[in-house]
């Protein structure tokens, strides 16, 4: 039913406390505030990386573009070495800031809330940095799509 929504895929990247680069992808990102600037988004219960990066100096939001599916895929995935092939450069805040990504945020975690099997992450956004490209990565009915056309 939820699949009937489309949404843009986003990549929430940080330093786990190792200082190796962790991330995760999430389709449920919105602006919460503009002022103060907030976004918020929401991350399973049961995910790995989560934990690293809320230990992480910050969260970094990349907004994927229509071309980044696979940097979507390999941040989706459970386990393993998810930033292999990935290139990213650091934010203001030393976060990792994605090659090819549409715009970034970087901010503080402000606050989560308990929502069932997510939760619901609020942040404050210290930076934000506009890249410009194609289209934004869009997810609808459990596939990728682009504006006006699928992509499959």
């Amino acid at each position: 039913m939820l699949s009937h929504f489309a949404s843009g895929v986003v990549a929430v990247t940080g330093l786990s406390p190792d200082g190796a680069p962790a991330g995760l992808t999430v389709s449920s990102f919105t602006s919460v505030s503009l002022n103060p600037r907030m976004v918020s988004f929401c991350v399973g219960r049961t995910s790995r990386t989560w934990p690293l990066l809320r230990a992480s100096s910050g969260v970094c939001v990349n907004i994927l573009s229509e071309r980044q599916r696979d940097v979507s895929d390999s941040l989706a995935r459970s386990g393993g070495s998810k930033f292999g092939e990935l290139g990213w450069s650091p934010s203001p805040g030393g976060l990792p800031v994605l090659d090819g990504v549409l715009a970034w945020l970087e901010g503080d975690v402000d606050a989560e809330h308990w929502a069932g099997d997510h939760d619901i992450v609020v942040a404050r956004v210290r930076h934000l940095g506009i890249v410009g490209g194609p289209g934004p990565l869009i997810r609808y009915l459990g596939a990728y799509h682009r504006l006006g056309a699928s992509s499959e």
